[in-house]
């Protein structure tokens, strides 16, 4: 029986170096380095009037706050790749989500290569958008080290800032969030409107629903079965100044009614934009990517990952194990670590992750996750004893400060005696502790 399973692990050794091995050349021989192309597209906006809308959305989205932080922040993401564009940013306080995706026929111009900036939206930026006509000419450049727009009136350039380390977590959070996305309700134009006149006005507090009665689309303070929760329902405002324009808004509800997201399709491109549970708490269910990243990986395989990858390219994992001849699980601790650094996004739509390229910088995995840090921390200083371990079931006694907690993982259930469990019973990720037995056990 032993020889047998050594055998098995021979083999299964030997698959998972010959695809990581792959992984690893991928990253040595690649010819083209993004930092030395100047220019990632140039052309004209075939819709601008419409895009400078969505532009000033986010805008004024990345220059609010809703929570403690005070706003601050005023720099839009902005990946160019696989014929489409894609601008993004967070509120200051991290709990508002906004992207706009630009479809291959919103734009008309030259992708000269796939990658990602960050660039200011400062006061000529926002002069220049709210200036744009319907049918006036309007033409963009992005690059490694600027964004340009340039209209019949004003040629305005962005330089490159950097990127918010909160954004980074943010983006590892919100793509978890948005895969466990349904789509619950529909609008057209004249229902979004009607839905938006109800809106309570001021900084209302308490739970808010919006539910559909006779065919009517409004808000509620009562939750009924088919209803969607809207934590901060103030924050909708900030979709107002692109309400004239949308041809529809699909609202979409997280599995557990916590998250929100509202979608507002104008043809040729699309807004999202999502909403924390609450509006004094940011995304930060980072936990969640943490539940993978339980094994150690040598960094030259991220890198490998890292270099097959463009901006905007769609992202599957199990295409990505077959194609590669990497086995499943390895591609998952892989995909873990890549999410952690904020390089996957989701689209709600076409329902798949893509791929965001970001500086890279592989000390963001501890940096970003501090949970991650601390349960490595455990394991360096014996702080984890073992006292059960058997099928699908362990359990563990986890050294903390004055006190000792225990850890018990029963298949998929898992409890701790922390005090950050019995707060949040696994809704904002797992602690340290049960973090730090899984990785060894």
């Amino acid at each position: 029986m032993n020889d047998l399973l050594y055998k098995y692990q021979s083999v299964s050794t030997l698959n998972k170096a010959k695809g990581i091995n792959n992984l690893v050349m991928a990253h040595q021989t690649e010819i083209e380095e993004v930092n030395n192309i100047p220019c990632f597209f140039w052309g004209s906006l075939t819709e601008p009037y419409i895009t400078a809308k969505c532009w000033s959305t986010i805008a004024k989205v990345v220059r609010s706050s809703f929570g403690p932080i005070p706003p601050s922040l005023r720099d839009p993401i902005v990946s160019a790749g696989a014929e489409r564009m894609r601008f993004e940013g967070f509120s200051s306080c991290n709990g508002v989500y906004v992207r706009l995706d630009m479809k291959p026929e919103a734009i008309d111009g030259e992708f000269i290569a796939s990658g990602t900036t960050n660039v200011d939206f400062n006061e000529p930026m926002l002069n220049a958008l709210n200036a744009i006509q319907k049918n006036e000419k309007v033409t963009l450049a992005v690059g490694q080290h600027d964004v340009q727009v340039i209209t019949t009136k004003a040629k305005v350039v962005e330089k490159k800032v950097t990127l918010p380390p909160r954004w980074i977590k943010g983006l590892t959070s919100v793509q978890l969030y948005l895969a466990d996305m349904d789509k619950k309700f529909e609008l057209n134009k004249m229902q979004t409107i009607q839905l938006f006149q109800s809106l309570p006005k001021g900084n209302v507090k308490g739970e808010f629903y919006i539910t559909k009665r006779a065919g009517k689309f409004m808000f509620s303070t009562l939750e009924t079965p088919d209803s969607v929760r809207i934590g901060g329902v103030h924050r909708l405002r900030l979709l107002e100044g692109i309400l004239p324009i949308v041809d529809k808004i699909y609202f979409y509800e997280s599995s557990d009614k916590e998250t929100c997201a509202a979608v507002c399709e104008f043809g040729k491109m699309q807004l999202l934009m999502a909403f924390s549970p609450d509006a004094y708490r940011g995304f930060s269910g980072e936990g969640k990517a943490l539940e993978n990243m339980t094994e150690n990986l040598p960094i030259e395989w991220v890198y490998g990952l890292n270099s097959l990858l463009k901006s905007n390219e769609s992202f599957d994992p199990t295409m990505l194990s077959i194609e590669n001849d990497i086995d499943f699980g390895t591609m998952e601790n892989l995909t873990a670590n890549l999410s952690s650094m904020g390089l996957l996004g989701y689209d709600i739509e076409e329902r798949n992750h893509f791929y965001r390229r970001l500086p890279f910088k592989t000390e963001r995995i501890l940096s970003l996750n501090p949970r991650l840090k601390n349960a490595k921390k455990l394991i360096d200083n014996d702080d984890i004893q073992i006292i059960s371990k058997r099928h699908n079931y362990t359990e563990a006694n986890v050294k903390g400060t004055g006190v000792t907690h225990k850890v018990i993982l029963d298949g998929e259930n898992q409890h701790c005696t922390c005090d950050w469990f019995t707060t949040y019973q696994g809704k904002r990720g797992i602690c340290k502790h049960i973090l730090g037995v899984k990785m060894i056990s």
